[in-house]
C-alpha cells in the first residue's frame, strides 16, 4: 500500500507542475497572437488567437479539476471528487467547439467585408514559433497524462496539440498568400483549420460522456483480466463478474472470488487482501479493487436459493 501511496503522491506532483506550465504558456502564446493580429490583421491569425482564448479558459479550468480531483473522499462525497475529470474534458472539448465556431463566423466576415493584410512575415514568424512551442508542450501534456492516468492533463495536451496544428494551418495559409498573392487563403485556410477543431473537439466530448456513463473499456479490462490470471492461480481462486471503471485518475475493479470450500473464510480474505495489493503493482497504476467471496462448490445453488427468497 505504501508504494502505491508514494506513486499517487509523485503523480498528483507531476500533473500539477505540468497544469500550471500550460497555463502559463498558453497565456504567453496568446499574447504572441494577439500581437501578430495586430500586426497583421489576418482573419487566419484572429481565429488562431480566438483559439488560444478559449485554451486559456479550459487551461483555467482543468487546473480547478486537477486539484478537486486529488482531493480525499469526505461524507459528502464518500466515492471523492475524480469525476470532475471527465466534466472538465467535456468542458474542454465544448469550449473547442465554441472556439472553431467563432472562428468561421469571423473570417467569413471578414472575407465578406474585404481583406486587408500588412506585415505577414512578421505575423508568420509569430504563430510559427507559437507552433513549435505548442507542439512539445502538447507532447509533453499528453506523455504525463497517459502515464498518471489522468484524463484532465491527457485532455488539455489535445488541446494543446489542437492549437499547434491550428497555428501549422495558419502559417500554410499565409505562406500561400505571400507565393501567391491570393488573399482570400486567409479565410479559407482559417475555416479548414475551424473544421478540424470541431472534430477535436467532439471527440473529447464523446470520451466525457462515455467516462461519466462508465462505458465499458475493452483494452483496461483485457488488461485487468491479464493480471488477475496468474494471481488466480498462485492464490488458488477462479473469479466471475468482473467489472472495471476508470473514474479519470484511479481503475476501480470490482469482482467475485471463488475458493475451494474447504478454505477458511479468514484465509479466504487474506488471499483476497494480497489480490488488492499485487493488483496495483501488476496494472502500475492506481487500482482500487472490491471483492466479493463465494465458495466454488455452491456458489451456483446459493444464487438460485438468493433469487427464489427474492420472488
Amino acid at each position: 500500500m505504501e508504494t502505491r501511496t508514494v506513486r499517487g503522491a509523485q503523480a498528483r506532483h507531476d500533473n500539477q507542475y505540468a497544469m500550471r506550465l500550460s497555463l502559463l504558456v498558453g497565456v504567453l502564446m496568446l499574447v504572441g497572437k494577439v500581437s501578430a493580429y495586430l500586426l497583421t490583421g489576418s482573419a487566419a491569425i484572429l481565429s488562431d488567437a480566438l483559439e488560444s482564448v478559449i485554451h486559456v479558459l479550459a487551461v483555467g479550468f482543468a487546473a480547478f479539476s486537477l486539484y478537486l480531483s486529488a482531493k480525499p473522499a469526505d461524507r459528502k462525497f464518500p466515492y471523492g471528487y475524480e469525476r470532475i475529470a471527465f466534466f472538465s474534458a467535456g468542458f474542454e472539448g465544448a469550449l473547442i467547439v465554441l472556439a472553431a465556431v467563432a472562428i468561421i463566423w469571423t473570417a467569413g466576415d471578414k472575407w465578406l467585408h474585404g481583406l486587408e493584410i500588412e506585415r505577414l512575415g512578421t505575423g508568420t514568424l509569430l504563430v510559427a514559433a507559437a507552433a513549435i512551442v505548442n507542439g512539445a508542450l502538447g507532447w509533453y501534456l499528453i506523455r504525463t497524462g497517459r502515464r498518471t492516468s489522468s484524463i484532465i492533463l491527457e485532455a488539455n495536451g489535445k488541446h494543446v496539440l489542437t492549437d499547434c496544428w491550428t497555428s501549422l494551418g495558419v502559417v500554410a495559409g499565409l505562406c500561400l498568400v505571400m507565393i501567391t498573392g491570393w488573399l482570400p487563403f486567409d479565410p479559407i485556410v482559417a475555416i479548414l483549420v475551424a473544421l478540424n477543431i470541431i472534430w477535436s473537439g467532439a471527440h473529447l466530448m464523446y470520451r466525457s460522456v462515455g467516462g461519466l456513463m462508465d462505458y465499458a473499456d475493452p483494452d483496461r479490462t483485457s488488461r485487468v483480466q491479464a493480471a488477475i490470471e496468474p494471481l488466480g492461480r498462485d492464490l488458488g481462486f477462479t473469479h466471475h463478474g468482473l467489472r472495471v471503471r476508470n473514474t479519470g485518475y484511479r481503475t476501480l475493479v470490482e469482482l467475485h472470488l471463488l475458493f475451494p470450500f474447504a478454505v477458511t473464510l479468514g484465509d479466504a480474505h487474506r488471499r483476497a487482501t494480497v489480490l488488492e495489493e499485487h493488483l496495483a503493482k501488476a496494472l502500475d497504476e492506481e487500482v482500487e479493487v472490491v471483492t466479493h467471496l463465494e465458495s466454488a462448490e455452491d456458489h451456483a445453488s446459493v444464487h438460485r436459493e438468493s433469487h427464489q427468497h427474492e420472488r
